[in-house]
């Protein structure tokens, strides 16, 4: 978290950020064992703490919250660079057999490996979309 632009904090950040004056007010709950379970592996899930959870799950509209909208930008992050890394590949694949009138021994894992990244998109694409 030492990088000066502040994109590694809030990648990684579990806790809410400091608010000027503090935060005045509290709530106690009180949970049963199986609750308090649940809510420790819905919170790690989302690596964020329990309190976090449940103040952003409440206080969210349309019950997305912003920790996940966070790891699905970060996930499409991830692909959009995996999808730049596949054209290429496929690319080089392309001039390879236009050049030597050969396909490459590896042109069928690039394929492959480009349909993945395009299923992956599809997947989140589907999971944002609420199917």
């Amino acid at each position: 978290m030492s990088e000066s632009n502040g994109v590694a904090s809030w990648k990684s950040r579990r806790r809410r950020a400091n608010v000027e004056g503090g935060r005045m007010h509290r709530h106690v709950i009180k949970v049963t064992p199986e609750e308090e379970a649940r809510l420790v592996q819905i919170a790690e899930k989302h690596r964020v703490t329990v309190a976090r959870l449940l103040v952003e799950s409440a206080l969210s509209e349309g019950g997305e919250t912003p920790s996940e909208r966070r790891n699905q930008f970060m996930e499409l992050s991830n692909l959009a660079r995996l999808v730049g890394t596949v054209a290429n590949n496929i690319n080089q694949v392309a001039r390879h057999a236009n050049t030597t009138s050969e396909i490459p021994a590896d042109a069928a894992e690039s394929i492959t490996h480009a349909k993945s990244v395009i299923h992956r998109v599809d997947r989140l694409l589907a999971t944002m979309a609420g199917r």
